[in-house]
Parts: structure tokens; sequence; C-alpha cells
């Protein structure tokens, strides 16, 4: 069985910090006829979100401005790729490594579209430090928030059919020039807007070890799902107003109904999987005690969340926000030092479709 080891990932957030207070103040003078208003900030607030980042600054004009698809597709794009060329290098630092001795880049990326996009723009980039022109390239572009999961199964499938390959995995988004648009006003928008931020994350999964400091965790085992009936539950949606994203009621609760294929495939080995840590994607409170409840590791009860095992995906939420598909990466980034030698954990992300991505893993 080939080895695929990840090293310690690097988040670079962006770099304007913005409050709950800050994004709420905007909104109630930005929405101050909407119906129900008074409700839907009461609902942002309880996301428990303190502090995210944006690219930009709340008032520019693809954030909380007037600024049509084109404009903001080319700012979170740009910003995107430039937290992308800062997060790489150091986590190909992190392995030990320097970049030309990557072999192959995976990149996730769903905020803007563009051609080429971040994978060519990155080899581009960091060629004259290293990378090489040769290096493979998988680019991830509709995952959305399971897209640092789902490069991470992807970097383990590419060291089993290429025994010793480094693997550098990108995760670059710029979500509040898609979420915070003052045209969307609905109850799940409102959420939204308070919810995301905006980071790029990168680490090194590599079939042998490169040497470096710290600890590794060892991919022991990947799983992919579609759940049936679910195209609506989270979809993105252009206009000319920019990139929107649209979720149902049944959202948050999707977790629970893959539950028993989840479970089907951890406990495929005769004895029911418990593990000792979990990595799951920070995507908001429902989300998380959803999967807390789902993966059997917790009751539910807000007062346990600072001490169970999603309690690094708690901390992200309230530090970061969601940062979609990079969130899982800052979410292993806090993981790391924790798990004693043979600790088995389980990281998970989820997308749009409904999709999910996950990674058993062992603390080599």
């Amino acid at each position: 069985m080939s080895t695929a080891l990840i090293a310690r990932p690097h988040v670079e957030l962006a770099k304007n910090a913005v409050s709950m207070d800050d994004l709420t103040a905007d909104m109630a003078r930005r929405h101050a006829d909407l119906p129900r208003l008074a409700a839907y900030l009461r609902t942002a607030r309880s996301t428990g979100v303190r502090t995210r980042y944006f690219s930009r600054p709340l008032r520019s004009a693809t954030v909380a401005g007037e600024a049509a698809f084109d404009e903001r597709n080319r700012a979170a794009y740009q910003d995107a790729l430039e937290m992308a060329l800062l997060a790489a290098p150091r986590a190909v630092e992190n392995a030990g490594l320097t970049l030309a001795d990557i072999d192959c880049v995976i990149t996730s990326h769903t905020t803007s579209w563009t051609a080429p996009s971040l994978d060519t723009d990155l080899i581009q980039r960091l060629a004259p430090q290293g990378l090489r022109r040769d290096t493979a390239r998988i680019p991830l572009g509709s995952y959305g928030c399971a897209g640092g999961a789902q490069a991470l199964a992807l970097a383990h499938d590419h060291i089993a059919a290429h025994p010793g390959a480094h693997v550098l995995v990108v995760v670059a988004e710029c979500l509040s020039a898609a979420t915070y648009n003052p045209v969307d006003s609905s109850r799940e928008s409102m959420i939204y807007k308070v919810l995301f931020g905006d980071s790029a994350a990168a680490c090194v999964v590599s079939g042998r070890d490169g040497g470096g400091e710290g600890p590794r965790f060892r991919i022991d085992d990947t799983w992919q799902y579609v759940l049936p009936r679910s195209q609506d539950f989270y979809q993105g949606r252009f206009d000319s107003y920019g990139l929107h994203f649209d979720s149902t009621r049944e959202a948050t609760r999707a977790i629970g109904f893959v539950a028993p294929a989840l479970h089907e495939w951890l406990d495929r080995h005769g004895t029911a999987f418990v593990p000792d840590f979990c990595v799951v994607h920070a995507g908001g409170p429902a989300i998380l005690r959803h999967a807390e409840s789902a993966l059997r590791v917790g009751t539910g009860q807000s007062e346990e969340a600072r001490t169970g095992p999603l309690r690094h995906s708690w901390d992200s939420l309230e530090q970061c926000g969601n940062l979609g598909g990079a969130s899982v990466l800052d979410v292993l980034c806090r993981s790391f030092d924790e798990p004693a030698p043979g600790d088995r954990g389980l990281l998970l992300g989820f997308g749009p479709g409904f999709i999910v991505a996950g990674c058993r893993l062992t603390r080599a």
C-alpha cells in the first residue's frame, strides 16, 4: 500500500478583519426596509462567528458596493491567486521540501470563474521560484466547501498511482465577493453575509518522508458520496450581479441523511470506527451540531463544543468564519499537535450537490 503523509498546512487569511458588529450595522443600514430584518439579524448573530477576514474592505465596490459581475469576478480571482501564492511556498517549507520537489498540484477554487485558472497560474507565477513546468495539475472548479477534503482524497489517489510523489494541495476562495452582495436579502443570504470569510490554505501530501519538522498524518482510506435528490440543497447561481449561493432548509441537516452511508464505510472492517480526533469542515453551527450527532461524538449541547472532538472546528468557525474549501485545512492545522502517534481520526468536507469527501487518518 502506498503511503500518503500530510505535512502541516499553512493558512493565509485575508488582510481585512471584519467583526460581527461591522457586518450587522452595515446590513441594517442597507436593508432597513426589509420585512423581518430584526429576526434575520438575530439569526445571523447566532452563527457565533466573531471575526472573519475579507480580501478587500467592507465598503469596497466588490463587497458591499454595487460592482457588477465582471468587476467582482476579476477582483475575487486576483485576490484568491495572491493569497494562494503566499500559502503554497509556506506549505512546501512545512514539508521540508522545495518547490522543485513537487510532482503534482491539486487546486480547488469556486468563487470566481477564469481560464486559465488557479492551477496554471500557480505554475506560471511560481516557476521562477522552482516549481517545475511539467508538474501534473488537477483543478477542482465547483466543489466549494468540499474542495479541501476532495483535494486530499485525490492526492492520496495520485500517490497510489505514482508512489513516492509529492502533491501540493492549494485551496483559495474569496467568498466575500459572492456572499456579501447587496442584492441578496433572503433569510439564507443574510446568514451567508456574516458566515463566510476569504483565505487560501495549502499543504503537501507526500508518498515518502521529505524531512521537515513536526508530525505527519497518514491517509489510510478515502471516501466520496453524493446524496440522492439533493441537488438544490446548496447551489451556485450566476447573474449580472455576480455569483450567489442558494440553499434549502434541508441543507444543514444533510450530514444526518448521509450518516448511514458514512458509517457503512467507516465500519466496513467489522468493528465500529471510533475516531480519536475529528477534522470537520466548519460550515456553520447547525452543520457542526448535526455532524456531532452523525459521528456519535457529542450530544449537540453548546457547552460541550469547546472540549468535544469537534472543538477545533468550532474555534475555526468563531475566529475565521466558514472558509469554504479551505476550512478543513484550517481545522487540520489547528489539530496538528494534539493527537498521539497511532491515534486515528476522521476528516470530512461537505459541498454543493450534496457531496461529501472523507479521509481516515492516523497520526504517524
